[in-house]
């Protein structure tokens, strides 16, 4: 019961807070038209990111998404811990589409039974880069298959959240090492 109080309380936490969606009273958050997961899937660099708890020290993040034979999606996140050489912290999960018309809108796990939303909602056009959202805009993370992105992609991104309800404010650019780390 002492394990299991802590948990109680922060999903009753959650459960009362506020999204910045209804607190800004923004419409449903809209993903792109169509992913096709063969090509989404490799590694991406974490360009910029709303800070999260469970990132707290990361820098250098990444992340490597495997296309399973059931059709989920392994996840590997990777991060630096307070530096690009700093010690290595590796987190495991499972994705699954949950909007097969699209496959924009995904849920992952890291912690079954547990499932969050992970909605793709800008998608380069050769799928060089790409932006996660969850539908509350409580959570964003710019990706990169490099580990920098030119300025006028960045700036241009940052308009088009700008126009779906994100506080760009809030972004936090991440540092990554000069170049592309081994995979």
């Amino acid at each position: 019961m002492k394990l299991l109080s802590p948990l109680l309380l922060c999903l009753a936490t959650a459960a009362c807070g506020t999204s910045a969606s209804k607190r800004l009273r923004l419409p449903e958050l809209r993903t792109v038209a169509h992913v096709d997961l063969a090509r989404y899937v490799g590694h991406w660099y974490e360009i910029a990111a709303f800070p999260q708890s469970f990132q707290r020290g990361c820098t250098a993040s990444t992340a490597t998404y495997t296309l399973r034979p059931d059709g989920d999606i392994d996840v590997l996140n990777r991060c630096r811990l307070n530096a690009v050489d700093g010690p290595e912290k590796v987190a495991r999960g499972r994705a699954r589409v949950v909007d097969e018309a699209t496959n924009a809108k995904l849920e992952v796990s890291f912690f079954r039974p547990f499932w969050g939303d992970y909605w793709i909602i800008d998608l380069g056009a050769n799928y060089e880069h790409a932006v996660v959202g969850h539908p509350s805009r409580d959570y964003l993370w710019i990706l990169s298959r490099t580990p920098t992105m030119e300025p006028r992609v960045y700036e241009g991104i940052l308009a088009r959240l700008t126009v779906q309800g994100y506080e760009t404010n809030r972004l936090v650019r991440t540092t990554q090492p000069a170049q592309p780390v081994a995979q």
